[in-house]
């Protein structure tokens, strides 16, 4: 018996909403400095993400109002968010590799494994991707302030990859985890506001520091 309540179920939803805007805000602002190939892996990274947190909290409230537990729903959530964030990884680090050039850039499928440790090390090497290259363009913008939001989010979605990876059935372990992925997903956000607030949309990679 899994302890979920609907107030926790909706709580669920505040860092699927958070990461989405983080999201819009950086499809807007780095689509002009991707290939059309980096950009489609990085769209489809964050929709997949998007989706998969959003169909883990659906999971939570059809369980915590007694409607049905939905197996799938949670299931497939660290699978899918895990592939959702090397996508996204590989795309935003093909920004800085492949700027606005005609080369493609194409994602084989991934190898099937029936372990974790497959999707954790996904999770992981996407989340660095993501805020590494953020890390690095908060630096062309000369807000290296901006750097700790990315590190405190990089550091939240860690403890997130393990959290996500064990079954805790108790209320007070999944509040940890909700309130970890808030902290996350919180400081990605408010990163991501400050860089499109401080011209990230006008940053201008071909040559360096300067605007459009």
């Amino acid at each position: 018996m899994k302890e979920f309540s609907i107030s926790m179920a909706l709580v669920d939803f505040v860092p699927v909403l958070l990461f989405a805007a983080a999201g819009v805000i950086l499809m807007r602002d780095l689509y002009n400095k991707m290939s059309k190939g980096a950009f489609a892996l990085f769209a489809a990274g964050l929709i997949d993400v998007t989706c998969a947190g959003a169909l883990k909290a659906l999971y939570k409230v059809l369980y915590a109002a007694g409607i049905c537990d939905f197996t799938p729903l949670s299931d497939m959530f660290f699978p899918v968010q895990s592939i959702g964030f090397l996508l996204t990884g590989i795309g935003i680090l093909a920004m800085l590799l492949h700027r606005q050039g005609k080369n493609a850039v194409y994602a084989a499928a991934p190898p099937v494994f029936s372990g974790t440790f497959a999707f954790v090390a996904c999770m992981v090497l996407g989340l660095g991707l993501l805020d590494g290259v953020l890390c690095v363009l908060a630096r062309k913008l000369k807000k290296p302030a901006l750097i700790l939001f990315f590190l405190i989010s990089f550091a939240a979605s860690l403890c997130m990859g393990y959290l996500s990876s064990r079954a805790f059935a108790r209320a007070s372990m999944n509040w940890i985890a909700e309130g970890t992925n808030v902290l996350g997903q919180g400081a990605l956000l408010t990163g991501v506001l400050l860089a499109h607030k401080h011209g990230l949309g006008q940053l201008r990679l071909e040559k360096g520091n300067g605007y459009a």
